[in-house]
């Protein structure tokens, strides 16, 4: 269901609509991996992945609070990183079978964890919380 609420700016950073979109292929990945991994491995990577966007969206709620947005776009780093190491345990131990949606996945990854740093820099270097909306009572 969409939203028409206008407090979605978030929606428009291209950080969140890559992990939006990796979250997505994770979860869809997740159903076909064989039944033991589904609740063990395949649940802790789709709560990883799903981190990655949440994180953005809270910080960027946030993002009035300097300090704030970054603890939380490094905590989606950090998600994003997580998110790897659970595919690398799935692709190893060959739960996960499909070496090109492996290696897919794994370089999306890649460049999103690139643009969150280099996001992260530009909100420590340049982000003015004076610029931010005000909340409205």
């Amino acid at each position: 269901m969409k939203s028409s609420n206008n407090n979605q700016g978030y929606k428009k950073l291209k950080i969140y609509q890559l992990a939006h979109d990796l979250a997505v292929q994770i979860h869809k990945m997740t159903l076909k991996l064989p039944k033991f991994e589904i609740f063990e491995e395949g649940g802790q990577i789709r709560r990883s992945s799903k981190s990655v966007s949440s994180n953005i969206v809270e910080g960027y709620a946030l993002r009035r609070y300097k300090q704030e947005y970054i603890h939380y776009l490094t905590r989606s780093l950090a998600s994003s990183l997580e998110t790897i190491e659970h595919l690398d345990f799935l692709f190893e131990t060959e739960s996960l079978r499909d070496e090109n949606l492996y290696k897919s996945l794994y370089g999306n990854y890649e460049e999103l964890n690139s643009m969150l740093y280099r996001f992260i820099e530009s909100v420590v270097s340049q982000h003015d919380t004076n610029r931010v909306g005000k909340i409205k009572k």
